[in-house]
């Protein structure tokens, strides 16, 4: 039977990620979205909370924590709460742990693994989307060729955080035998990183373009070597953009809830009124299902089990619902949810990248 009741150990993590996301996340977003950059001092404060460390070996330099889906959608939906654009920071070296523990290699994990238990921030990343109006996620046009004791990849992303300064992408691409991820270090023969993108919402968030061409790798830099299965890693990826989504709109929802009780027109608070009250209770139900969905689909993937249906369905679902729960956050401030004084605004714009920013986090 599907039990959703969080154990201890996750009530705790969430207690301690939601302190984060709102003592500091929250204080900081509105300064690290105008200056349109991560400040370094935040980016140290979450690397100290074990995000990415947590699930690496004991051996290997990190805490051995067990990996859950589970868990690892509590504390996406928490930090997405406090600003979505600096979880996505923070959590970018996981796009290459989690696979590494996954799928990888003992050769592969021992290789890279304790460079990311190290005591300050290591960047790292995935590059999956790629910059096309038909993209589509089962059919990737970057290709993976063998020839000899090589693999050669050619191809262009976009949307890969933290790809200037990376240690190592993990660049997903089209192989003989199916979908492959391939790690490919910084300053390999023929990437090419492009300029920061320029996006309308995740403004803290550096994201750059890369072309590959004719990128040689020798042949152990396949994740997880010839055959390897990675259609987990992308349910896992829609299940963390889900639980990202829900907290986006949970902290839309209770930014509009406590305005409607504080804002009077006509003698009452605006909270009162028919129109605001049934649209917070609309937004109150979406958020509930959207975390549903992406715990069920979570829940599969701990199991074990197959979770592509599921986790489509919890990313559409909270993808669509991000977008109407904050722009309807925007509707019950009125003219105030326009103006740069609420954060109302900025939630709506990261929220309308969720169509687009397949493969940008992990649980």
């Amino acid at each position: 039977m599907v039990n959703f009741k969080p154990t201890d150990d996750q009530e705790l993590l969430r207690d301690t990620m939601s302190s984060f996301a709102r003592e500091v996340l929250r204080t900081r977003a509105r300064e690290a979205d105008e200056d349109g950059r991560m400040p370094d001092e935040v980016v140290q404060r979450g690397w100290e909370l074990g995000l990415v460390q947590s699930a690496v070996p004991e051996a290997l330099g990190g805490f051995g924590d067990a990996r859950s889906a589970v868990t690892g959608a509590i504390l996406l939906e928490e930090l997405a709460y406090g600003d979505l654009a600096m979880a996505l920071h923070l959590l970018a070296p996981r796009l290459v742990t989690i696979p590494l523990l996954a799928v990888g290699t003992e050769a592969q994990q021992k290789k890279w693994l304790p460079r990311f238990a190290a005591e300050r921030f290591t960047p790292g990343t995935a590059a999956f989307v790629e910059p096309r109006w038909d993209f589509d996620a089962t059919a990737l046009e970057t290709r993976a060729e063998k020839a000899g004791n090589e693999w050669v990849l050619s191809g262009r992303k976009c949307l890969v955080p933290l790809a200037k300064d990376a240690e190592v992408i993990l660049v997903y691409a089209a192989a003989p035998d199916g979908l492959a991820a391939f790690l490919v270090e910084r300053g390999a023969a023929g990437l090419t990183v492009g300029e920061r993108e320029k996006n309308m919402g995740l403004k803290a968030l550096d994201t750059y373009g890369l072309t590959l061409d004719k990128v040689r790798l020798p042949v152990d830099a396949r994740l997880g070597g010839d055959g390897a299965k990675l259609q987990s890693l992308v349910d896992a990826g829609r299940v963390a953009l889900a639980a990202l989504a829900t907290g986006v709109s949970r902290a839309a929802f209770d930014y509009a809830r406590d305005y409607a009780k504080e804002r009077r027109a006509f003698g009452v608070a605006i909270g009162q009124k028919q129109a605001i009250a049934f649209k917070l209770a609309e937004m109150a139900i979406e958020i509930d299902a959207m975390r549903l969905l992406t715990w069920e689909a979570a829940w599969r993937l701990d199991r074990g089990e197959d979770a592509t249906r599921e986790s489509v369905l919890a990313r559409q679902y909270a993808s669509q619902s991000a977008l109407s729960i904050t722009d309807n956050a925007v509707q019950v401030l009125g003219g105030h949810g326009y103006i740069r004084d609420h954060m109302v605004e900025l939630w709506l714009r990261d929220a309308r990248g969720f169509a687009t920013i397949d493969g940008l986090a992990i649980v």
